[in-house]
């Protein structure tokens, strides 16, 4: 079964006022995002799994807990890289996914609505 790991920030640590963020975005509408992802990976036959991460410090070592199972692809959210000011939680993730899962594919989600598309694509190659 494929499976793919979405890395997101949990929903009610985003900060909803960032202007970087989408106008009217809210930790509710992130939260129904990320089970409609779910959903929707689990309509197309696959397991989809959620990292949650907070802001601190301790990203890096939920992300290792998270990579400890094998996934075919690893989509990194919008939250995660659309601030601008979050660029050092951007690398921290994307170095964390370097060390603990080296040669799965990394893609990118415009929002939680083409997740399962921005996995495809790569999952297509496969």
């Amino acid at each position: 079964m494929t499976r793919v790991l979405l890395i997101g920030i949990k929903p009610e640590a985003v900060d909803v006022s960032d202007p970087d963020l989408p106008p009217g975005t809210t930790s509710e509408k992130i939260a129904a995002g990320i089970d409609a992802t779910l959903s929707d990976m689990k309509a197309r036959g696959w397991e989809g799994g959620f990292c949650s991460i907070l802001t601190d410090g301790s990203a890096e070592a939920t992300i290792a807990e998270s990579l400890a199972e094998p996934w075919d692809c690893i989509v990194i959210g919008g939250g995660i890289r659309i601030p601008s000011k979050g660029l050092p939680l951007f690398e921290r993730v994307v170095n964390a996914i370097r060390r603990g899962a080296a040669g799965t594919p990394i893609a990118f989600n415009t929002s939680p609505n083409d997740t399962a598309d921005a996995a495809a694509r790569w999952l297509d190659e496969a």
